[in-house]
């Protein structure tokens, strides 16, 4: 049975190597090996600060990247509000497509919009004024100017800060806006929406239109996997268990 899979939000990090491995056994496995492409919806690291970062996470997930992609699985990678400094040298030596955000794509016979989720998330005011700050070329490359160190320094206080902010808000404002769904899908005329970035593992069933539709919101990989497994028959999410210790 031909398949497609969905996986968003890893924050793969040094500080969480059970993940990491998760991963890796996740792309040796048969449903990765086999799938007909795997697409990864934003925030694969918990930080991405330019792809001449030669940490030991990224020298791992590149290199378990682009033993996927040799053995001919199509493998597309969408920046998330984390990694949105991924770039083309990332791209080429995993041998990944980079795809923006928002992409409408055909799956499984299926027309679905594919995003990460974080620009629906139009209550958090202040979240979305940092977002179109960072999102402008200017301040990138500004930023890939300064030197390693230099930019570990500034991604720690900016992270920071977001931890501290994230604290002080309602749960309900950092969740995707209801109108703004409902908007983009009629925007782009497609029923089927694939997110993540709210960490919201579910499955809703709206109107849009006058049409029935459905979006797909992708979990984290914090206490465990998640995938989700889109075929003509049937499409449904899949969580996987941590390996032990």
């Amino acid at each position: 049975m031909s398949t497609t899979l969905f996986i968003s939000d890893l924050h793969l990090d040094s500080s969480r190597p059970n993940i990491l491995q998760l991963f890796q056994s996740f792309l040796h496995g048969i449903d990765a090996k086999t799938c007909e492409a795997l697409y990864i919806l934003g925030d694969l690291f918990e930080l991405w600060i330019g792809d001449d970062d030669d940490g030991p996470t990224g020298r791992a997930v590149s290199k378990a990247l682009r033993e996927c992609t040799s053995n001919g699985v199509p493998v597309f990678v969408m920046r998330g509000n984390r990694d949105f400094l991924i770039g083309n040298e990332f791209a080429a030596a995993t041998g990944c497509q980079l795809i923006p955000d928002p992409s409408v794509v055909s799956i499984q016979g299926t027309e679905a919009l594919l995003t990460h989720g974080d620009a629906l998330c139009t209550d958090d005011t202040d979240y979305q004024a940092f977002r179109q700050l960072v999102r402008n070329p200017a301040w990138q490359a500004d930023f890939l100017a300064h030197s390693l160190a230099q930019r570990h320094a500034i991604a720690d206080t900016l992270r920071e800060m977001s931890r501290q902010q994230v604290g002080s808000k309602p749960p309900q404002i950092m969740d995707v806006n209801e109108h703004a769904v409902r908007g983009i899908l009629s925007h782009y005329d497609v029923h089927t929406l694939i997110h993540g970035h709210t960490h919201r593992l579910a499955v809703h069933e709206m109107r849009v239109d006058g049409k029935p539709a459905r979006r797909f919101v992708l979990g984290d990989w914090y206490t465990e996997g998640s995938v989700l497994h889109c075929s003509r028959e049937q499409w449904w999410l899949q969580r996987l268990a941590l390996p032990p210790g």
